[in-house]
């Protein structure tokens, strides 16, 4: 946390991000959606995808690049599968309806793919892992976004890809019966773009944030860089922050590794889902992005393995165990970083950058939403 950020309590900036949404025309419900998983990204550590992000999504649903409380529809449908299209709605409102489909279709069958296609912005892919997790579900995700290029291939310096997340989360023991959200027992997740860095942690760093790893951008020359101008152009304090004004890119992650990565996150999310790679694609609106996304969901249950979370809980514990490398305090498993920030953050309040306050300040004064106390 750096000095001048400011702490607002979770509970707070839910009800104040909520009522901007709500300013906005969405039903309340959304809203509130809208609200809980963006400050859920925020409670977690990634501020990428949390209220940072309010401004854009409001600029979405006021120029019709997002719509409002959308149903999914249905394409193809088997016990085992199915393709639905989330026409452009806000990703905190399609989301839920996509896992939980799957949810219900492994709950049955014992498996089940679902093929996701023009989703709005669907947040935190952490959150949807969880989701599953929660109902006692492996879950395997591959996401991408369809004219969104934003990181250039391993070798190159032109935008190929966009950020592409991959997650996997497996499900751990079940919270205690009226546990508190502090005390709920974690799920080992691993959810990660594969770029370097999500395009929102540029956006936070453009913002007077966390400042960017060495090498995480690229100029279209080939110079390694951290400055955000390489991918949003010049900036100001008032300037919007738009990646379609630069000319550099995100690098992928662990060079060819996570280039392939996000190359297949491309071919899964996007082409197999029937949306579209990253891009460019013909016809869409310029600014118009989505989210494709497809979710392998597996019930242990029906796979002969016993005591699967026990299992997985003590092997868990059993890599932990190792002994920590110099200048290392402990090994930790996957999700158990972003688990101890949300029981802190819920405790303590969500650091916000200055700017990132004024941001939503701003867009709340637009729409003549009253400001916390």
């Amino acid at each position: 946390m750096a000095a001048d950020d400011i702490l607002i309590p979770a509970t707070t900036l839910t009800s104040f991000v909520a009522a901007i949404f709500r300013a906005a025309a969405c039903s309340p419900e959304e809203a509130g959606r809208i609200a809980h998983h963006l400050v859920s990204a925020n409670l977690t550590g990634h501020d990428s995808h949390g209220v940072i992000r309010t401004p854009r999504y409001i600029d979405y649903v006021t120029t019709g690049l997002v719509h409002r409380d959308v149903k999914i529809d249905i394409t193809a449908e088997s016990p085992t599968h199915a393709v639905v299209d989330g026409h452009y709605g806000f990703g905190q409102t399609i989301g839920p309806q996509a896992v939980d489909l799957g949810i219900a279709k492994a709950k049955s069958a014992g498996m089940a793919i679902i093929a996701l296609r023009k989703s709005g912005h669907i947040g935190r892919i952490g959150d949807w892992g969880e989701r599953a997790a929660d109902a006692g579900l492996v879950s395997i995700h591959f996401v991408n976004v369809e004219n969104g290029e934003l990181v250039a291939p391993f070798g190159g310096t032109d935008r190929r890809f966009s950020t592409n997340p991959f997650c996997i989360c497996i499900p751990g023991a079940p919270s205690a019966a009226g546990a508190s959200e502090t005390a709920r027992e974690p799920h080992l997740l691993l959810d990660f773009a594969t770029s370097l860095v999500a395009e929102g942690k540029v956006l936070v760093a453009s913002r007077g944030g966390k400042p960017l790893p060495e090498g995480a951008l690229i100029t279209e020359s080939g110079t390694l860089s951290t400055n955000p101008e390489t991918l949003y152009g010049p900036l100001t304090d008032t300037s919007p922050r738009d990646p379609k004004n630069g000319t550099g890119a995100i690098r992928a992650f662990g060079d060819h590794k996570g280039s392939a990565l996000a190359f297949m996150c491309d071919i899964l999310g996007g082409i197999l889902t029937g949306g579209g790679p990253s891009g460019p694609v013909p016809g869409g609106k310029r600014g118009q992005i989505s989210n494709g996304m497809l979710s392998i969901y597996l019930d242990p249950t029906h796979f002969g393995a016993q005591n699967f979370v026990a299992q997985a809980k003590d092997f868990a514990d059993y890599v932990k165990s190792s002994r920590p490398a110099t200048n290392t305090p402990e090994v930790l498993a996957p999700g158990e970083p972003e688990h101890r920030t949300r029981q802190s953050r819920l405790q303590n309040g969500i650091p916000l950058q200055p700017d990132t306050w004024t941001s939503l300040l701003t867009v709340a004064q637009s729409l003549n939403v009253p400001i916390p106390n």
